[in-house]
């Protein structure tokens, strides 16, 4: 049970404690922040609504903490990361509780959530251990004009405090993404949970504090986005922001100054399908790439841009294996689950009702029941529908017709987004020709989009994001480089 056995000492009456210098803590607010679950819309769990006076103190003790772990061996930081993954996999039971009752997660993802998340833990100690293992050694006559005078030797160092914002619909594995590589990096990482998966990222803190991390060098704070978000993101202690999220994140960006940032922030993942695509395949992708996880994903399809000329036999395909999709609760693992909030689902609504004025084809009937949304495929939808453009982040998945291939890579070019992608076609060819052609920071050819695995670069272009996430890209841009040089004498006062 979550907040029970070893996660006890996390739990004070109804209320889960923050984690701050290496202790278990209550807020001197006297306040929390209930968090609903989206099946019962009732309050599930409640944590502390932590004050701006605690995020000073958290920071300062990540500050100090950051200066002696910077120093610790490379080998000894893998070594506490490695121990870190196997408690999160042997505490994996209660953590996906935990999913499934805040952010209605099916039971069989929750658990493949955490346990791929201590393999990221474990992966990133290890490349870590390579990555920052080595230098580069320069001399300064292969530039001309110089003698050989000149040794630049150049490691990667340690940013200092990274602040680490995940989503709710992946809170302990995008928190993972960003605490592993800062620790192995010898950061130190303050992170501030959504409220959506709070708990759950609450359990995982407490594995690498089982682990024996150093006291101030990981902190988890919750509370009220408006009055501790902005306090955070604008803290001066802060050196590096990591975030997964939405529109949030523009208005980071717009605050941060200086500050290294690697954000994600959303798609409208386009599938373009040509005519000698094979359609089974592509069926089977767009119910998996659209609808799992019932569409709140970043890397869902969002919108199927198909030849004219098969869109028919295409969308019969889909609808057939749309009606196998289970409804209902996660902890049954049904494949389509409530979506996070009631807002979500109005917002959902919103963009389907705009679709059904305008005369999109609904392939399915409309039905929803609290956060409850069935899935639903649009086809004939046009340009001028909100649906062909707007993120739904719920299991509703518009089809627009397309005439040329030019037509559906200027549909994709011209969206605020370019996460992903993906292209269905025989031809490799054709294939490597629209790739190149869309604005994406990905390409995914005979096969949905999808973020893993976690060590392939991750990134996005235009209001998708900034700066590339995966393992190694996460390690590089959570260092700087920092290069010595050896002054040597003229090579006139050696020469006898």
């Amino acid at each position: 049970m979550a907040g029970s056995g070893a996660f006890a000492e996390i739990l004070d009456g109804d209320v889960y404690k923050y984690y701050a210098d290496g202790e278990w803590k209550k807020s001197s607010s006297g306040k929390s922040v209930s968090i609903v679950n989206p099946t019962t819309r009732t309050t599930q769990y409640k944590v502390q609504a932590c004050t701006q006076q605690e995020v000073n103190k958290v920071m300062e003790a990540a500050k100090v903490a950051q200066k002696s772990w910077a120093k610790t061996p490379l080998w000894k930081r893998a070594e506490l990361l490695h121990k870190a993954a196997a408690i999160l996999k042997g505490h994996k039971t209660p953590i996906a509780e935990a999913l499934v009752k805040e952010i209605a997660k099916p039971a069989k993802d929750s658990l493949t959530e955490v346990v791929r998340s201590g393999d990221l833990i474990s992966y990133c100690a290890e490349e870590g251990v390579r990555i920052l293992g080595e230098g580069t050694f320069l001399v300064s006559d292969s530039f001309p004009g110089n003698e050989r005078t000149k040794y630049c030797l150049s490691s990667k160092i340690p940013l200092g405090v990274v602040l680490a914002i995940p989503p709710f619909n992946y809170p302990v594995n995008l928190a993972v993404s960003k605490i592993a590589p800062a620790l192995i990096a010898g950061n130190s990482l303050v992170l501030k949970p959504p409220t959506q998966g709070a708990v759950a990222c609450l359990h995982m803190v407490h594995c690498f504090h089982l682990a024996g991390f150093p006291k101030g060098l990981i902190s988890c704070i919750t509370g009220k986005g408006s009055e501790i978000g902005d306090f955070l993101t604008m803290h001066p202690g802060v050196n590096c922001i990591s975030f997964t999220g939405g529109d949030t994140g523009v208005a980071i960006s717009k605050k941060a100054g200086m500050v290294p940032l690697q954000m994600e922030l959303g798609g409208k993942d386009a599938c373009i399908v040509l005519e000698d695509a094979d359609l089974d395949l592509v069926a089977a992708n767009i119910v998996k790439g659209g609808f799992s996880y019932s569409g709140q994903r970043c890397t869902a399809v969002k919108v199927v841009l198909v030849m004219e000329s098969v869109a028919e036999e295409l969308v019969e395909k889909v609808k057939l294996r749309v009606a196998k999709l289970t409804v209902g609760a996660p902890e049954d693992d049904c494949d389509i689950t409530p979506v996070v909030s009631e807002s979500s689902a109005n917002f959902i609504e919103g963009l389907v009702m705009d679709a059904k004025e305008k005369e999109a084809t609904f392939c399915q009937e409309y039905k929803r029941e609290g956060n409850l949304i069935w899935p639903l495929l649009l086809d004939h939808v046009r340009p001028d529908m909100r649906i062909a453009w707007e993120e739904p982040f719920g299991p509703v998945l518009p089809v627009v017709r397309i005439g040329s291939i030019e037509e559906g890579i200027h549909h994709c070019n011209a969206s605020n987004f370019g996460l992903q992608g993906c292209i269905f076609t025989n031809d490799i060819n054709k294939a490597m020709l629209i790739s190149d052609a869309m604005e994406t920071g990905t390409v995914q050819i005979n096969s949905s989009p999808a973020r893993g695995p976690d060590h392939f670069p991750f990134q996005g272009i235009k209001d998708s994001g900034i700066g590339s996430q995966g393992i190694t890209n996460s390690i590089n841009m959570m260092t700087k480089v920092k290069s010595t040089v050896i002054n040597l004498p003229s090579p006139s006062y050696t020469m006898g």
